[in-house]
Parts: C-alpha cells; structure tokens; sequence
C-alpha cells in the first residue's frame, strides 16, 4: 500500500483531515448547554486561529514566496495576500446577514452561534484545502517527510475541530449536525490532495501555495477578530474568554514538537 507513491500520499491526507472529527468528540461529554463552557470553546477557537495564522500560515508563505520572488519582496506580498484575505471574509460577511446581540434588549446571545460555526466551517475548510495539496506533494516526494507533516496537521485539527462542532452543537442541541459540519471541514483536506493528483501537479508552485496560505490567513483572522472574539464575551464570562484565547494562542506552537 504504502510503495505507491500517490496512495500513501492520499492516506496521509485523508488521515490528517479526518482528525478534525477527534475535536468534535468533546461534544459527548457535554452534558448540558453551559454558556461558559461556550465562552471558553469559542475563545479557544479564536486563539488557535490567531495562533495558526500568525506562527504557521504567515511564515509559510513568505517562506514559499521569497524562494521566487527574494526575501523583502516575500514579505510585502505576503501582507497582501493577508488583505486579500481580510477583504475576501469581509465581502462574504456583508452577504451573510447576522444580527448583534444586545444584552439591553434581552436577545438570546445564543442566535448567532449556528452562524459562527458555519462560517469557521468555512474557514478551516479553506485552511486544509491547501494543506491537503502541501501534505500530498511531502508524502509523494517522501514517505518520512510526507508522514511527520501528516501528524503535524492533525494535532493542529484537533483543536479545529473544537471551534466547529462546539457552536453548532449549542446552536442546535443536534450531535450530528456537529459531527457533520466538522466533518466537512476536515474533508477539504483529503479533497485537496485529490485534486492536487488528478488536476493540480503541473501548475502547482511554491509561488502559487505562498499566495494560498496568505489569503487564507487573512480569512482566518477575520473571523477570529470579527466572529469568535466578539462571540465569546457576550455571555459574562470575560476573564473566562481570555484566558481560554490565550491558551489557544499558546496551545498550537506546542504542536510543532511533533
């Protein structure tokens, strides 16, 4: 199995997406709706999307773009694939219409929670997309190389998987529509890699990946900044969100021990 080159690279694809699924098992253990434990979730999951954008995405991308295009000029362009970025999430946020909870009006701060772990649905999707492509093109190469980035990517989608299935579970006391949304998130990966075998090997390029991960950490960040953060304080529990955004901030550097 593992000597076909474009196999083993599929099923480590298929295996690091898929550990988005393990995030989502914390839903089991959840036995009733806790606005804090909401608070706690969605500051997590703004601090592991801060954390990925800045420590992984970023530095990759002007990694892969300074190999063309030098070191100084890597950086420029890859701030503005990051304003790319932030004005791609901004333009699909202005179509997807949310109210704003006001505690002053007695909202439930509940109603956007489905919507914020859509739109996370989405950006993590976007995120392992081209992940699936980068771990398909190490494993094809090499099966070490291919295998170390594979386990990698899965302990950062653990934690991913989190910022997904949480809100959706609180949003609609549903397990499966959590498990289902966090599992279309985890399949962009595998999905990517596909199509990096089918389509993608004769155009994909360092330059075009740079530009890729650049975007999508402006998409990220958006989100964090814009859904997540907001989202998590809106229930009371400010100390709470805080510490539980700095500790996603500082859990996703620990897995590059691996």
């Amino acid at each position: 199995m593992f000597q076909d080159p474009s196999l083993r690279a599929l099923i480590f694809s298929v295996a690091a997406g898929l550990a988005t699924l393990l995030g989502a098992l914390i839903i089991f253990i959840t036995k009733k709706k806790s606005e804090k434990l909401v608070t706690i979730s969605l500051g997590f999951a703004a601090g592991v999307m801060i954390s990925v954008s800045f420590t992984d995405l970023y530095p990759n991308a002007v990694d892969l773009l300074s190999e063309t295009a030098g070191e100084r000029l890597s950086i420029v362009l890859s701030v503005l694939f990051l304003v790319i970025g932030v004005l791609i999430a901004s333009s699909i946020d202005k179509l997807v219409p949310h109210q704003e909870f006001d505690s002053t009006l007695g909202d439930t701060p509940h109603q956007n929670l489905f919507r914020t772990g859509f739109v996370s649905m989405l950006a993590i999707g976007l995120h392992n997309f081209p992940e699936g492509i980068a771990t398909f093109m190490a494993g094809y190469e090499n099966m070490a190389l291919g295998a170390s980035i594979a386990v990698a990517i899965a302990l950062h989608n653990i934690p991913e998987g989190i910022s997904v299935a949480m809100p959706i579970y609180f949003a609609t006391g549903s397990k499966k529509k959590a498990i289902q949304y966090t599992f279309l998130s985890g399949i962009a990966e595998p999905i990517g890699a596909l199509l990096a075998f089918l389509f993608l090997k004769p155009f994909i390029s360092n330059s075009l990946l740079g530009a890729v991960f650049g975007i999508v950490a402006g998409i990220m960040l958006y989100i964090a900044i814009e859904e997540l953060l907001p989202s998590s304080r809106q229930y009371g529990y400010g100390k709470q969100a805080l510490t539980a955004i700095f500790a996603g901030i500082c859990f996703m550097p620990l897995t590059h021990i691996i």
